[in-house]
């Protein structure tokens, strides 16, 4: 199962307030050449190479079908193109700003990702990431305890995707390490406040539920779907609801 766009982007607005608070911590330079990794449709990218108007954005991401959508927000300053996260990490090329919203969740081992990243600023340059902190939200507690159940466990062949994400002090240690500066990191709630509990499935289901469907078919899908959302609802008793859906923050600077 692809990522689908469309069901992705029913929360735009949910997942672009994170973006901009992320945008915030960037100082603007002049002429900066920048890389959104993860950049999924590539409409964020554009709104970046809209703010930093003199610099140049490259966006790349890992699905052919998030990137089907980016050729309307091509322009002169900003281009697209197809590479995992691991691929990028590996490229010889340095960037004046290496942005990231919402992507290297995705990417396991932070511990060795991040000195890679680190490495690829010019003098002056700066990251700035933000991720869900996975661990600690509601639904994806829901969902890594449904897929330790029969009969998921079995059709999903024990398989499951643990966050790779570290803790603060970790990723205040490895932005320390990496000799960065002006180091902003910090977490924080953007609450979804729904009337349904159909709402709440829908938002998971265009993010981390993508990669168990995609191994599940048939009756055995028709199921797993049908148990989440009747476990969902089970702990979101009462409606309205409030989910206080969790997002760290991170941002540095290389001296000159």
């Amino acid at each position: 199962m692809p990522w689908n766009p469309e069901t992705y982007n029913k929360f735009k607005d949910i997942r672009y307030r994170p973006f901009f608070d992320l945008a915030d911590l960037i100082e603007p330079l002049e002429a900066m050449n920048a890389i959104d990794i993860g950049c999924g449709t590539g409409e964020q990218t554009s709104l970046l190479a809209e703010r930093f108007k003199n610099s140049n954005f490259l966006g790349v991401d890992s699905s052919a079908e998030m990137l089907s959508k980016s050729s309307q927000y091509k322009t002169d300053r900003l281009h697209f193109c197809l590479a995992t996260i691991e691929e990028t990490a590996e490229l010889d090329k340095r960037w004046d700003l290496l942005f990231s919203n919402a992507a290297l969740q995705w990417s396991d081992n932070h511990h060795q990702l991040f000195p890679k990243l680190i490495a690829m600023l010019n003098p002056g340059g700066q990251i700035a990431i933000q991720m869900p902190v996975q661990k600690e939200n509601v639904l994806n507690q829901i969902l890594l305890d449904l897929v330790d159940q029969e009969p998921f466990r079995t059709a999903l062949g024990g398989w499951k995707r643990i966050s790779p994400l570290v803790s603060i002090d970790d990723y205040a240690q490895l932005f320390f390490k990496g000799g960065l500066t002006n180091i902003n990191i910090m977490q924080k709630v953007y609450p979804i406040i729904t009337e349904d509990h159909d709402t709440l499935y829908d938002f998971i289901s265009g993010s981390a539920l993508v990669p168990y469907l995609e191994r599940l078919e048939g009756a055995d899908q028709e199921l797993f779907i049908e148990t989440f959302k009747k476990k969902i609802a089970s702990h979101f008793q009462k409606l309205p609801a409030l989910y206080a859906f969790k997002r760290i923050l991170l941002y540095g600077k290389k001296p000159l």
